[in-house]
């Protein structure tokens, strides 16, 4: 991807993977170098609150459920949503472990501060998905302190359907602790979007509903004018995305079986927005447009462009 003004100023590369049922459909760069997904790996990651019963015994929504595979903005409505889903598993904001932070939303960040309230924990994009690990916890009757850590029973259950929907043994691979405290692994990219189109296929209940709430509710897994959903008003077809920290996309199209995942070398999240819009150009499901984007100054000038380079 390159930033143009009146010669290239800055150049991202990037590494992606698709892949179908049957294997490796495209590949740019290296497609198989090993990969921390961040967030990107949050619908996998969702599964066991399906699997263990927990979503059926607190009458978990898609729209929760989506929460629960969010990197949520922090709006007024998402933090709503995740305050009275803890609320009816008998917890509250204190239960949450991804520490505090400050919204991705600039305007609910803006509106906290001037009504001189303080970031917290329900504000960090990631406490939908602690709210699931905490459902699945009280469902299974064990302790829901340090649930974040990978020997706590939530977390091997999350650990078995990364290892099974990505087909790599995860116990082998470089661990580590993610953003928001949970485990983290390196896995190869071609596995990570083998996982996504796992994800859609599978004859599995718990996948086929996680792939239908999070390809309707583009709102709920990011939030206003974010990338998931500016593709998903204009996507030809189904589409589930999800982006991580660090330059990760992570997608889906349910209806071909198709999974996508890229990386970007510097780890620059506009660069890994622009690339997968490439790709979804070149696969026919958005029309052309979101793979280029200008650039402006403070005035709103335009002053040059970012585009995508497909080999």
């Amino acid at each position: 991807m390159l930033l143009r003004r009146d010669t290239a100023e800055s150049e991202h590369r990037i590494d992606a993977a698709v892949v179908d049922g049957n294997g490796l459909v495209a590949a740019y760069g290296d497609h198989a170098r090993p990969t921390i997904p961040r967030s990107s790996i949050k619908p996998i990651q969702v599964l066991p609150l399906i699997r263990t019963g927990a979503a059926e015994a607190f009458s978990v929504s898609d729209v929760e459920l989506t929460l629960g595979a969010a990197s949520h903005s922090g709006e007024a409505e998402h933090v709503t949503a995740v305050d009275a889903w803890l609320e009816r598993i008998g917890l509250d904001r204190s239960a949450l472990e991804c520490g505090s932070d400050r919204p991705i939303s600039v305007d609910e960040a803006d509106r906290l501060l001037r009504d001189g309230q303080t970031f917290g924990a329900i504000h960090n994009c990631c406490s939908g998905k602690h709210a699931g690990f905490l459902t699945i916890a009280q469902h299974l009757g064990v302790d829901p302190a340090g649930y974040i850590h990978r020997e706590h029973p939530v977390q091997q259950l999350v650990t078995a359907a990364i290892a099974e929907f990505t087909g790599v043994d995860v116990d082998s691979q470089t661990s580590g602790i993610d953003g928001c405290g949970i485990p983290t692994f390196s896995i190869p990219l071609d596995a990570l979007a083998r996982s996504m189109s796992a994800l859609v296929t599978s004859d599995d209940p718990a996948a086929q509903r996680v792939a239908s709430a999070l390809g309707a509710n583009a709102f709920w897994i990011s939030g206003t004018d974010r990338m998931e959903v500016r593709v998903c008003a204009v996507a030809t077809e189904p589409v589930v995305l999800k982006a991580g920290a660090e330059g990760v996309y992570m997608a889906a199209l349910p209806d071909r079986g198709i999974g996508i995942a890229l990386k970007t070398n510097d780890g620059a999240s506009r660069a890994a927005e622009i690339a997968l819009a490439g790709i979804l150009e070149q696969l026919g499901v958005i029309p052309e447009g979101l793979a280029t984007t200008d650039v402006t100054n403070k005035a709103g000038t335009v002053v040059g462009t970012m585009q995508v380079q497909m080999p």
